[in-house]
Formats: C-alpha cells, sequence, structure tokens
C-alpha cells in the first residue's frame, strides 16, 4: 500500500496562473532501463461515455483527462494507473455501482494533505488502486476479454476475403485477403511492419500510415518535409522505410501488446529471453547418477567395474595382454605399410555384412574404452571434418590393401 500511495503522490490544486492541474504522478527523474517506458493499454477504435464515479457528470472517452480532473478537483478521488485499464467506460461503471452499495473508504486508500497543518486546511484524498483485490481482480477480468476481443477480430481480419486497398508506394491495387498488399510492401519497397498474423486493426493501422505519407511526415523520424519527393528522398538515404517500433502510437496495432496487464511488447520479449537465460544458468547435474561401469571378460563370465580391473583379470587368468597387444598390432600396421607386404584379404562380401557394423553388447564398456586409453603412443588420429575426404580414402592404408590384395588375386 505504501509503495503504491508514494507512486501516486499528487499534486491536487490548480496552478495559480489558472492552468490545469497536474493530473499524473510526480517522480524525481530517472535514467532509462534499457528501453521506453510502457505504453498506455491499446485499445480498439470507437467512441464511448465515461460517466463520474460519485454524480451524473459525462465525458466521451478521448476526453477522460477532463473526467479525471473532475474526479480529482470534485470528488479527492484519483484512480491509479489508469491508462493501463483494458477498458475503461466498464471500469467506472461498475465502481459507480459499488460505491453506490458501500461507502469510498470501503474500497479506497485515504491520502491525508497538510496533516501537520490546521485542522481546516486538512483534506482528504482518495485512491483507487489495484491494491485492492477486488480492483485487481477487474482490471485482470477487463484486460483477458480484451485480449479475446482482439483475438476475435484478428481472426475475422484473417479470414476476410473483401479487403481493398491501394500500395502506399505505388499504384498497385491488391484485394482479397491484407496478406497480399503487406507482403507486396515487404518484397516490392523494403517497408515491412511485420508478419500479417501478429497485427490487428490492420485498416486502421494503415489510415495511420497513410495519413503520415500525406502530410509529408517521414513513418521513422516523423520529420516533415516540403514535398513528396524530398521525403521519398529521406526515407530512401536513411534507410527509414520503416516504423519506429519505440513509437507507442503503434502499439495497439500489434497482438503481443493485449498479452499481459500493463506490459509492452519489449517487456514481455524480454521476459521471455530472461526465462530461457535462467533456465540454461539453473541446469542442475547433481542430482544425475551414472550407470556404473560393466565391464565383460573376453574369455569367461567375469565382470569388473573398472577397466584396469578388466584388464588385470584377463592377464593374470587367461595369460591375455590387451595393452600388449594392441601395442604390437599398431607395429605390424606400421611394418605392412612401410614394406609394402601383400596382404590377401577375402571378398568383401564376407566381411562388408550389417550384422558386422554393431558390438554384440550394446553397452559393451571395454568397446568403449579402447579408444579412450592414453596409450596409444604415436598412432594419428584423424578428426572427422577433414576437408579432402577423397584425398583422405585414396591415401588410406585400408584401400591400399584391397589394391593389392585385388591385384595378387
Amino acid at each position: 500500500v505504501f509503495k503504491t500511495l508514494n507512486r501516486a503522490f499528487y499534486l491536487m490544486c490548480v496552478c495559480p496562473s489558472g492552468q490545469d492541474s497536474i493530473l499524473e504522478p510526480l517522480c524525481f527523474p530517472e535514467p532509462p532501463l534499457g528501453g521506453p517506458s510502457a505504453p498506455s493499454a491499446p485499445s480498439p477504435p470507437g467512441d464511448a461515455l465515461l460517466v463520474c464515479l460519485l454524480c451524473p457528470e459525462s465525458a466521451p472517452l478521448w476526453q477522460n483527462d477532463a473526467l479525471l480532473k473532475h474526479l480529482l478537483l470534485e470528488h479527492q478521488l484519483v484512480i491509479a494507473d489508469v491508462k493501463l485499464v483494458a477498458d475503461l467506460p466498464k471500469y467506472m461503471l461498475y465502481w459507480r455501482r459499488r460505491f453506490l452499495e458501500l461507502p469510498l473508504t470501503d474500497f479506497c486508500s485515504v491520502i491525508k494533505t497538510n496533516a501537520s497543518g490546521p485542522i481546516e486546511k486538512q483534506e482528504n484524498y482518495f485512491l483507487l488502486c489495484d491494491v485492492l483485490p477486488e480492483d485487481r481482480v477487474l482490471r485482470e477480468k477487463l484486460q483477458q476479454k480484451r485480449l479475446e476481443e482482439v483475438l476475435e477480430q484478428q481472426q475475422q481480419e484473417r479470414d476476410d476475403g473483401s479487403f481493398r486497398r491501394l500500395c502506399m508506394f505505388c499504384s498497385d491495387e491488391f484485394s482479397g485477403n491484407r496478406s497480399s498488399l503487406l507482403n507486396h510492401m515487404a518484397r516490392e519497397h523494403s517497408f515491412s511492419i511485420g508478419l500479417p498474423d501478429n497485427i490487428v486493426y490492420c485498416h486502421q493501422f494503415l489510415d495511420t500510415l497513410q495519413a503520415k505519407l500525406d502530410s509529408l511526415q517521414c513513418l521513422y523520424c516523423e520529420k516533415t518535409f516540403r514535398d513528396k519527393t524530398t521525403l521519398k528522398d529521406h526515407m530512401r538515404k536513411k534507410a527509414h522505410r520503416r516504423i519506429n517500433a519505440s513509437n507507442s502510437v503503434y502499439d495497439r496495432f500489434y497482438v503481443i501488446n493485449y498479452l499481459e496487464l500493463g506490459k509492452s511488447w519489449e517487456e514481455v520479449q524480454s521476459e521471455d529471453d530472461r526465462e530461457l537465460l535462467d533456465d540454461e544458468e539453473e541446469d542442475d547435474w547433481s542430482d544425475w547418477r551414472a550407470r556404473p561401469v560393466c565391464a565383460v571378460c573376453l574369455f569367461c563370465d567375469d565382470q569388473s567395474e573398472t577397466m584396469e580391473q578388466i584388464y588385470s583379470h584377463m592377464k593374470d587368468a587367461h595369460g591375455f595382454d590387451l595393452h600388449h597387444l594392441r601395442t604390437e598390432l599398431n607395429g605390424v600396421l606400421r611394418h605392412l605399410e612401410v614394406e609394402g607386404h601383400v596382404m590377401t584379404l577375402p571378398d568383401a562380401a564376407t566381411w562388408n555384412q550389417p550384422q558386422y557394423y554393431f558390438p554384440t553388447y550394446e553397452n559393451d564398456a571395454l568397446l568403449c574404452s579402447l579408444s579412450d586409453d592414453g596409450d596409444d603412443g604415436d598412432v594419428p588420429v584423424i578428426a572427422e571434418d577433414v576437408c579432402d575426404l577423397r584425398a583422405l580414402q585414396r591415401s588410406s592404408v585400408l584401400s591400399q590393401l584391397l589394391r593389392r590384395g585385388g591385384a595378387c588375386s
């Protein structure tokens, strides 16, 4: 509550010069934290009537500041974060009915001004905010209702086959589906406003852009130029044939801005990115338990949990020293290669069979460990990402042996 009251500290008096009261919270200057401030809650086009919560005073929706000023000056009532209310007319109508049922103090926080001064100069102001659970629930319901309406509108625009409009940059006319025009502008004029399926109120969006061009205004930097030729040259040379994503005027035309209460598309996307980063940072392998190594002797059913134990067993029990054998075989292969000795290999059809491509035991720890030992000495290891594979195949020892064996046969 104190945080909300502090944020909603208002200058609640008329300025001596006769200017309007300040209807926004007073805050110390703060540097931007990685982007523009959150935009006001998007709302679909259309006029609606706002009715005062405590009297018959009313004003059209586009003059909501006048009614908020009336609430402040006449009834000492402030609605916190009013720009984030998805449907202000319905919001005010709901609280108008509730204020008829119960006193104002049952719903609002009370702020006493000039508390240390004379009693006759003290005033009570009332703050209606989402600290009250009922207010929070109402705001969330209105936001959900707005999202459903926007998604329904978006689906209608997707299915609409009566779309007809001229391109803003040329005289071509497009009909059928809106995607034909949007894709044309992106492909032919390098002007993209995003994927068609992410856009809502497309006609109003294009009307807004067309009005800027008709006013000789750049769509990105919004500077005004003396004629269309100068404007076109500016947008082409400065690469301004695009819209400014930081301009909150366009937020109401993108579905992502309706997803979460009071959050812009930048905040929604940054939260998604942070969640991915957090998930990566929170990967904890401490609970992972590897299965124990189970190496089986080549000559009997004896099993060991370590490779050294099975090596020792085969050497002591069966007189088979695998390490020594591998060293000798490596020497034999080098001798055969250097001396050019001919080896007669059986026909490839004999040994090039699928049953020899896989180990007898899928989890044969002994077979897997052969390539992990560090006792290979100077045996060359060829990386898998060798660029010239054909040259490697031509120089392979096996290829040479096969050619020689074929010549002898």
